[in-house]
Parts: C-alpha cells; structure tokens; sequence
C-alpha cells in the first residue's frame, strides 16, 4: 500500500472518530441539560408558604398610586404629589427620589397617576408617566409623557399624548402595554358625562396606542380611542386569554367590572348598572347600591383581583364561579392598586400579590405609618 492511500486511510479513520466523539459529547450535554434539579410543585408551594400573610415593604409613604416592577425586580412607583420612587430589589426603600414631575397639579383625584415601562425597556429604558397639569388657561388636562431611566433618573420627556381634558375629579390615569405591545390609557370624563359618548373627545374612554403616541393601525375610529361611554375608569387587566377586564368608579354606587372590546359603548351616562339599551354594554358585574371605588387591577389564577378604594377591600373575582370575594375588609384602609409580582432576588416566589394604601388622599383614616406598599400572599387570603 502506497503512503499516500495510508495517509488518506489513518485521515478518515480521525474524521469517524471525531464525529462519534461529538456525538456522544451532545448526548451528555444534552442528559445535562434535561436533568438539570428545578423546583417541584411541593417545594413550589412550601417556597409560598414560607411567606407571611401580608408583609410591609415601605411605609410613611403620601399617596402611592402605581407601581410597576423592572426587569431586575426592583419596583418603581409614583407618588400623587408628584414623585416617582424606587425600592430596590432587596426590598430597601431609596431615599432618593427617581424623579419630581414639576408640571404636575396636585388637586382632588389629579396628580401623577400611572406608570408602565416599555415591553423592551431593557433596550430602550422607556417609562410613562400619565399626569394631571394645568395649561397656561389653568385648565385641568392630564397627558401621558415617556422618560428615559438612566442612572436611577428619569430625564428627557418627551410627552405623546395631551390636552385629554382633566378636572377635580373623573381623571382615569391607569396605564399599562397589553399583549399586542400597544399602550392602553384610562381617562375619566372630567365631570362632563356627555364627554363619553363622544368619541372625537379623549375623556371618558379607554385610549389605545402605539409607544410613540400615534393611533393603534386598527383602532375602531381611526383615532386614540378603542372603547367609550366610560366615567372614571381606574383598573386594567388582560386574563389567560388575553381578554381585556376593566373596573370604573359609578355614581357613589354602581361600581363596574366590564370585559373591554375594540369600538363598544359603555353605556355611561346613559344607561348603568343592570339597565340595558341596544348597542351599549352592561358590566359583567356591579356593586348595586353598595360602592368598591375600584380601581387597580390584574389576574391570577383564574380570578380577576382589584383593589377597593371607599370599599377598603382587595376583592377578588373568580371567573369560572361568577363569584365576588371581598379580602381584608377594613384592615388597611384605601386600596389603590394590586400588581402580580415576579420571583425575586431574594428566594420569594412569583404571582404574589403587591398593593398600594391610599389613606392619606383626603379620604381615608391614615395611621402614623401611611401609606404603604404591602406584599400579600393569596394563599393565604
């Protein structure tokens, strides 16, 4: 045999033996990866039930209206006064404040409301804020404007939507990107009922937009709007099937909790409650003569969860059932939000539960300690 077909034999002989190495080194990567230790359901449920009913994570706070959590866990949250604050992913409050929104007027309901980061704020680091101003008429209006988070500092605004007429009272506020990564917007009808039904007005509707502010492609009317007829909506929140719940304050009673769809009418001021006419939505549920004020909003496991504000409650809606469950009826006071938290940092599990006081608004009865962000585990609910 020549030495170059030997040479050419010893080479395929090292090219078979390579390809079988990879192979098997594939294989055992592969055992690697599927038999990597995860949680079981027990220890899912032991990790929960290591955590205590309600726990405070910041106190002595005035008027905390929404949070939101950031992808490293840490929480952001506004206050009405016009403040935007961080606690830390360790659970330890900053002092030092995220931003002071001087435009903001601080009167009745108005203040800075909502907040919402961008579905690729870990690219862009986009936040909004929805805020009550005055212009140079002082007039009350609201807007939502967008920030840069950078170096624990919101800076360069840039606001998307103004001019959605505001008042005392009835300024909506809540915001938050839906499933579609668009932006909805709660806005209240600024004490002007008639406003609702009209949808060439940005009062008393439920708005929806793309994150630079422009109208969503296929929104109903070719404009902001995506539903009306609303009076003062405070509370967002899309289900397992990505249905889209919303709670609104009623006249003293007559509180709603309605499924949101693309161009209907909620009937306000025309038709409330239980009434019915063609062409109007009732609500899926009402507080008859009784009042929630209900305002945050979100789902859990099959339940639609919102806070209770003159009802001082964290009421709880189970889908399947047809069933309202108030909890912690006139434990803390004023509830105002309620947000599904992730796994954090520190070991805590995910789908607990994170809401806001809002006893010291005027309305409420504030301890020496309000207000507070709580975390409250619904097991034990």
């Amino acid at each position: 045999m020549s030495n170059k077909k030997m040479i050419l034999i010893i080479l395929a002989v090292l090219l078979i033996l390579s390809l079988v190495y990879i192979n098997l080194a594939g294989k055992r990567q592969s055992q690697i990866t599927v038999n990597t230790p995860s949680l079981d359901s027990n220890e899912v449920n032991q990790a929960q039930n290591d955590i205590p009913r309600l726990s405070i994570l910041a106190d002595n706070l005035e008027i905390p209206w929404a949070l939101v959590f950031l992808p490293d866990k840490s929480i952001l949250f506004t206050e009405r006064a016009g403040r935007v604050r961080i606690i830390d992913n360790e659970g330890n409050l900053n002092p030092n404040l995220i931003a002071v929104i001087s435009d903001v007027k601080h009167s009745g309901e108005g203040g800075l409301l909502g907040i919402a980061i961008h579905p690729d704020f870990s690219a862009n680091h986009f936040v909004y804020l929805y805020y009550t101003y005055s212009n140079i008429n002082d007039n009350t209006l609201n807007r939502v404007a967008r920030f840069e988070f950078e170096n624990n500092k919101l800076q360069k605004q840039k606001i998307i939507v103004d001019g959605i007429l505001g008042a005392s009272n009835h300024n909506g506020g809540r915001i938050k990107f839906g499933p579609d990564n668009f932006l909805y917007i709660t806005t209240g009808d600024a004490q002007e009922p008639s406003l609702a039904q009209n949808i060439n007005s940005l009062a008393g509707k439920i708005l929806r937009i793309t994150d630079e502010g422009r109208p969503a492609l296929d929104n109903p009317f070719g404009n902001l709007v995506f539903s009306f007829g609303h009076r003062n909506p405070q509370g967002l929140a899309w289900d397992n099937q990505n249905q889209l719940w919303e709670t609104e304050h009623g006249p003293s009673a007559l509180d709603e909790l309605n499924i949101i769809e693309a161009g209907k009418n909620y009937g306000w001021p025309t038709i409330q409650g239980n009434q019915k006419q063609a062409g109007m939505e009732s609500p899926i549920l009402n507080s008859g003569s009784g009042t929630w004020a209900p305002s945050g909003t979100a789902f859990l496991n099959g339940s639609i969860f919102f806070a209770g504000l003159r009802g001082e409650a964290l009421f709880e809606y189970k889908i399947a059932e047809k069933k309202l469950i108030p909890h912690l009826k006139g434990e803390i006071g004023r509830i105002r939000e309620v947000v599904v938290g992730p796994a954090s940092p520190r070991g805590e599990p995910e789908n607990l539960l994170y809401i806001t006081t809002s006893n010291r608004d005027g309305r409420g009865t504030p301890d020496n300690t309000d207000d507070k962000i709580i975390r409250i585990n619904p097991a034990k609910l």
